[in-house]
């Protein structure tokens, strides 16, 4: 560290004696040493406070420019009216300005370094600029320090993050002066990113000098421990504890102890203890704040994501802080109104409500409240999000990463890529094309809607890749069933993969069928990369072992998984024993699902077609009746295709499209055409012990053979110059359309392109990407 000092102080003692430096600090308008010979020495006091009066208050009006300007040109200022401008420049954060100032003051004052009180504004200015060399040398060059001189650079280091500095500082505060409140409370806040032995060691000292309960310290106090890793033979849950009991024994408490509290539970994912918190300080009348709202909500938010909230408690809790926000005249605080619309959102609110409170919020929108709500939209009404982006351009916000990765978000949800190059072509021109965030949102989005070599080259543009962007284009490999370019891609990682990394992974294995690379992917996980596995890796595994026709190997991992199987192993079981005939373990696995998601028709469904296809048609029977009964209703199959600047929606049988009659007639062509070629309608699956014509019926009206036919009979006004079609589907494709599709991308000879709820089928010339394996 010594040699990072002596390098910095010497740089700096250079610069600073620079005559270059010395006239790129200054403003234009300043030559130092031609206006210094030009100034005339004030002739009486009074003019002298007229001077420092208006200094002030241009200060004060945020006309900080204007008032250095005037500090150039009346030499008549003392060097407390130089402490207050550097106090300004440091509030505003001005560097170049508090420089040159610097250097005025040094031509002028050479001493400069004698005064205290203007050293240390000096001192905080480069400080609060991040300019901590600068800070250093300025502290060092001081001939007398007192405990502010110690505190504001001790307070810079931790700010900025320079934890071994902060302490190295705060010990030799240490052999000079009994450090304050503030000093404690700055270096406790450097605590929260280290080991806990940092901060037990100031606690110690806090309690030697009678400090510890002193609400500045025990606020940072709670905070560190609330946020410290744990170490030094202690576990986070103790940490926890620690920052509970200092709470409950502090004599007296102010509103940031209970914020910080709050906050602590928060951040330890303790969600339902911060709401406690609050209901008891609401109920003994304690006053609360914004911050307060803040951290309730973001408790709220974390207990609907880890708790199944079926009697909507924490939704009802949104709306009693909603009427508190009203009552208490918070809402019309931007963040939080933001805050609530989030919270209301990720707890099943409505997502009209959530709009109506965005709109009718009385505080002025920012970049973060508009932010938020396209958040809300982007999943569950995605083409309403990009509108909202769209409306948030024309009004001429300012965007950040954030709200283009939010708006890519959306774009991953649409038919085509359209909208994501539209989306992008704003990022070049905005200065984003280099940002991290926003180019793993693009792989992501160009993934998502269909064009994996779009997705491919957002990678490739990228000048370093992060673990979000290896992950990303591991999935769109594995969407597209590209497995082998995902574990070559895999082999190139240059990052510590996580979890997520080996989801996709085992997908991508799964939808190609390769089990024996699948099977070395997720023992990998805790023999060499130390991941243990949870319960999306088992998923997978369960996939990828059923797919195969595994069904002893899925059920034995199944018995061997160390948690409780969730609804997404069993449905993935199910599907197997559907595919392979077995029907026993079928029942087991659909009566497993039905007890974790009863709302769920997947169940129903599945057992019916397994019954129906061995002939118990009476068992099919009673299996849609218990499904009645439950008053369980079958998710319809949607398709959609985009045609011209519109998305046009299609059900089976095109019940409500006003072209029906011309599609329908155009389809019965081109089935007739296709028979021709080989096609035979697939009826070995049927539901119902019904008349073959009809089964027949069923399958030919299935919705995205309507959207295949309603593409063709407007080609012209497709994207891509109509080469390639691109349909997208809600659930499952199924055999026959499945086979229906290979012969039409012969017949056109085009690409149709099917997203189904699992993959990305890519047709062409009456082959499938997915090699018939899905």
């Amino acid at each position: 560290m010594n040699m990072i000092l002596v390098g910095a102080n010497n740089f700096t003692t250079l610069m600073l004696k620079s005559k270059k430096f010395m006239h790129y600090a200054l403003p234009k308008f300043c030559i130092l040493q031609n206006l210094y010979t030009s100034i005339a020495q004030p002739e009486t006091k009074t003019i002298a406070r007229n001077v420092n009066t208006q200094i002030h208050n241009l200060s004060l009006q945020g006309k900080l420019e204007e008032a250095l300007s005037f500090a150039y040109t009346n030499p008549s200022l003392s060097l407390q009216d130089y402490a207050f401008l550097f106090h300004a420049c440091a509030q505003k954060k001005y560097l170049q300005q508090g420089m040159a100032l610097h250097n005025y003051i040094l031509e002028k004052h050479p001493t400069i370094q004698n005064d205290l009180f203007i050293t240390n504004n000096l001192l905080n200015m480069y400080c609060k600029c991040g300019q901590l060399d600068y800070a250093r040398y300025v502290f060092d060059q001081m001939p007398r320090r007192n405990f502010v001189s110690w505190t504001v650079l001790v307070s810079g280091y931790a700010q900025f993050g320079l934890i071994r500095e902060c302490f190295a500082l705060f010990s030799g505060m240490l052999a000079w002066f009994r450090p304050n409140e503030f000093a404690f409370a700055s270096v406790l806040s450097a605590c929260e990113e280290c080991d806990i032995k940092y901060g037990l060691q100031v606690h110690a000292v806090a309690c030697k000098m009678s400090l510890d309960f002193n609400v500045y310290v025990a606020n940072a106090l709670i905070t560190m421990y609330s946020k410290c890793s744990g170490g030094f033979g202690r576990c986070c849950d103790q940490t926890s504890d620690d920052a509970w009991a200092l709470f409950k024994s502090m004599e007296y408490r102010n509103l940031i102890s209970w914020n910080s509290m709050i906050s602590g539970f928060q951040f330890r994912g303790l969600g339902d203890k911060a709401i406690g918190l609050f209901a008891h300080m609401y109920c003994n009348g304690i006053g609360f704040n914004s911050a307060t709202l803040l951290g309730v909500f973001s408790s709220l938010n974390q207990c609907s994501s880890t708790l199944d909230d079926i009697n909507n408690t924490y939704l009802r809790n949104c709306t009693q802080l909603h009427c508190l926000t009203i009552k208490s005249g918070l809402i019309s605080e931007v963040e939080v109104a933001t805050a609530l619309v989030k919270s209301y959102a990720n707890l099943g609110g409505h997502i009209s409500d959530c709009y109506r409170l965005f709109r009718d919020t009385s505080g002025q929108h920012d970049i973060v409240s508009w932010t938020a709500i396209i958040s809300v939209f982007a999943e569950r009404d995605p083409e309403q999000a990009f509108l909202l982006f769209c409306q948030l351009h024309r009004e001429n916000f300012v965007l950040d990463r954030y709200t283009f990765s939010i708006a890519l978000k959306a774009c991953a949800y649409f038919v085509t890529e359209k909208n994501a190059m539209a989306v992008h072509s704003q990022v070049i021109k905005q200065g984003f094309r280099e940002d991290t965030v926003v180019s793993n949102a693009l792989i992501h989005a160009y993934g998502r809607s269909g064009s994996l070599a779009l997705s491919k080259q957002a990678f490739d543009e990228m000048r370093c890749h992060d673990l979000v962007s290896w992950n990303s284009m591991l999935k769109s490999y594995a969407m597209h069933g590209r497995a082998k370019d995902a574990l070559e891609l895999f082999k190139q990682m240059d990052v510590r993969p996580d979890s997520a990394t080996f989801v996709a992974l085992l997908a991508a294995c799964s939808h190609a069928g390769l089990v024996d690379e699948g099977v070395k992917i997720f023992n990998s996980m805790t023999e060499i990369h130390g991941i243990s596995p949870q319960l999306d890796h088992f998923a997978c595994m369960v996939d990828l072992y059923g797919r195969a026709g595994k069904i002893f190997e899925a059920e034995e991992l199944i018995r061997e998984i160390p948690m409780k199987p969730d609804s997404v192993i069993w449905s993935s079981l199910l599907g197997s024993c559907r595919k392979h005939g077995k029907a026993d373990l079928a029942k087991l696995a659909a009566d497993k699902f039905k007890e974790l998601d009863p709302k769920n028709s997947l169940a129903y469904i599945q057992m019916s077609n397994i019954y129906s296809s061995g002939g118990s048609f009476i068992e099919a029977g009673l299996m849609r009746k218990e499904m009645r009964d439950s008053k369980v209703r079958k998710r319809p199959g949607l398709s959609w295709v985009e045609v011209g600047k519109q998305v046009h929606e299609f059900t089976s049988g095109c019940q409500h499209h006003p072209q029906r009659a011309a599609i329908l007639t155009r389809l019965e062509t081109l089935i007739g055409q296709l028979k021709e070629m080989g096609y035979a309608p697939e009826i070995s699956s049927p539901l119902h012990d019904i008349e073959l014509e009809h089964i027949e019926d069923q399958l030919f009206h299935h919705s995205e053979k309507m959207a295949l036919v309603f593409a063709i009979m407007n080609e012209a006004s497709l994207t891509s110059g109509g080469n390639v079609i691109k349909i997208m589907k809600n659930i499952r494709i199924c055999v026959d359309c499945h086979n229906f599709m290979k012969l039409a991308s012969k017949l056109f000879q085009k690409e149709i392109v099917v997203r189904d709820s699992n993959r990305f089928h890519h047709f062409k010339y009456t082959a499938c990407s997915c090699n018939d394996y899905w």
